[in-house]
């Protein structure tokens, strides 16, 4: 079994021009065209079970809109769609407990797209009401490839951030090994914290000496195998995970135990 914790859709009417948008941003090309059907077909192709959708509220008032989307999508056909919320929003604990009530299981918080340092009072009072209600969190880390600087949630900001959370009830997952490009503030900040890392998007970039490092010393049952599609290939980066010196009990617990552990589903 594979859960990829980690993938985005669109809207089928302006996935294309969204997709468009962004490889020009980031200087990448998709391997999808967006889509809920074309993240289907991706799935079949590379052998995945289960596909962990994380849309992204740029606006406060795209909170109803991509929030019935993602509760009229999950759970069907092997898609599980997460929630959205912005720091910005006027009522958050109505939001989440909304999230909530629409049976999704957790939220996406992307500081960079949202234009706020994770250590701010916003994103603390929605992680420690989030983790009131029992909601998972996933935090793109590190470095955007598609935005400019500042960086709003490297390694040290987001330890500072744990700081200010009681880390025994939250379920906190940073993506991209805990920070994209910034790994060895990882490896300084955030390796052995009582958080979870995705591997969405990076094993073509970190080093695999690094990659092995990193999941060792932070423990193989707080690691969750993810794609970023449609920006990276589900069955290319299966078969590079695949290919990794790890035995077989810690890539079950990578592709899919860790996950299904988190997302409390039965196989």
């Amino acid at each position: 079994m594979v859960i990829d914790f980690h993938t985005h859709t669109f809207p089928d009417a302006m996935a294309a021009k969204t997709i468009a948008g962004l490889e020009a941003a980031g200087n990448v090309k998709a391997y999808t065209d967006g889509t809920v059907s074309g993240l289907k077909a991706s799935m079949r192709e590379a052998g995945i079970d289960l596909s962990v959708i994380l849309p992204v509220v740029t606006k406060p008032k795209q909170f109803h809109t991509i929030n019935t989307v993602a509760a009229e999508i999950t759970g069907r056909d092997g898609i599980l769609s997460f929630g959205g919320i912005h720091p910005d929003s006027e009522d958050y604990k109505g939001e989440l407990r909304t999230i909530k009530e629409l049976g999704l299981k957790g939220i996406k918080l992307h500081p960079d797209y949202q234009k706020t340092f994770i250590d701010d009072e916003r994103y603390v009072r929605i992680l420690d009401y989030a983790a009131e209600l029992s909601l998972i969190a996933v935090i793109h880390a590190g470095l955007d490839i598609g935005l400019p600087d500042p960086v709003h949630c490297p390694p040290d900001r987001a330890a500072n951030l744990l700081k200010q959370l009681d880390t025994a009830n939250t379920k906190i997952v940073f993506a991209h090994v805990g920070g994209y490009d910034r790994w060895d503030a990882v490896e300084e900040y955030l390796v052995g914290k009582n958080i979870w890392f995705d591997i969405s998007y990076s094993l073509h970039k970190i080093g695999e000496e690094q990659f092995l490092r990193i999941v060792n010393n932070h423990g193989t049952d707080k690691i969750l195998f993810a794609t970023d599609s449609p920006w990276g290939g589900q069955k290319e980066t299966l078969e590079r995970f695949q290919k990794l010196p790890l035995s077989q009990e810690k890539k079950e617990r990578i592709l899919y135990k860790n996950a299904m552990q988190l997302l409390e589903i039965q196989e």
